[in-house]
């Protein structure tokens, strides 16, 4: 089985919708390719936190009563003309119905799907902590952290300990995102773990300010410096997780 194929067929694999003759195909498939493996274990552990944190919404009453009221007038319009132009309006009225649907739909949606890049960041901090990964390198010593990474990336990563500010170093580990293997350092903050996510910067403008948003109960603040690209994602209080960005990016330039 191609990757394409099972990328398409991935979400679907996820909901238990498949025959088991392509349930066994996807499985073989995956045993053997690391990256449809990825794939799979970040749409999975991105079900996980919208089964956590979703809200789900019932159509009120008067919406199925509406569309059938609707229907009707509809049928009694159309009943006396002649075939032709009964086809020319059935297939406005389907066209209508879609159309209907569509924004029904839109309105009772848990919310937009956002930027692939902030789901699969959310993915990757959670996915961390269901299989027990925060770290490969376990240290709060970040002269034992950084040069972990020596030779296993294109890149030095700023490594500070912000112990006496209340954000402990626990360590770090490699991760996939961007397309690329990045950074991720590992902090704490009252119990709650949080991922700092590294990589060079793709963009001519070595600096940004910082952005903050809220995905799917967690929160992600972002910003560039130096060359780098930074995104901080996790469950404390955002104003908090504000408070961690502004002492990275004063540190980060002086880090060894």
């Amino acid at each position: 089985m191609e990757c394409e194929a099972v990328a398409a067929q991935v979400y679907a694999y996820l909901d238990d919708q498949l025959e088991a003759a392509l349930v066994g195909s996807i499985q073989e498939h995956l045993r053997g390719c690391a990256a449809c493996t990825r794939l799979y274990e970040r749409q999975r552990a991105m079900n996980s936190v919208i089964r956590q944190h979703a809200h789900y919404h019932t159509a009120p009453k008067h919406l199925a009563r509406s569309i059938r009221a609707n229907l009707r007038t509809l049928a009694e319009v159309e009943r006396p003309r002649r075939r032709a132009v009964w086809g020319w309006f059935a297939s406005g009225a389907a066209l209508a119905c879609a159309a209907t649907l569509a924004v029904t739909l839109s309105l009772f949606q848990v919310g937009p799907r956002g930027n692939e890049l902030e789901d699969d960041l959310v993915a990757a901090h959670v996915r961390s902590l269901m299989v027990n990964h925060l770290t490969d390198v376990l240290s709060s010593d970040q002269h034992t952290v950084k040069p972990w990474f020596n030779g296993k990336l294109d890149m030095s990563p700023p490594v500070v300990d912000l112990a006496s500010e209340g954000f402990p170093l626990i360590g770090g580990r490699l991760d996939y995102l961007d397309r690329r293997a990045v950074v991720a350092l590992v902090y704490r903050h009252a119990k709650h773990p949080i991922n700092l996510f590294v990589w060079p910067t793709k963009s001519s403008d070595d600096t940004a300010p910082s952005v903050t948003l809220t995905r799917y109960g967690y929160n992600l603040v972002h910003w560039t410096e130096g060359g780098m690209t930074f995104w901080a994602v996790s469950d404390v209080e955002l104003s908090e997780l504000e408070k961690f960005q502004k002492l990275i990016a004063h540190a980060a330039p002086s880090a060894d």
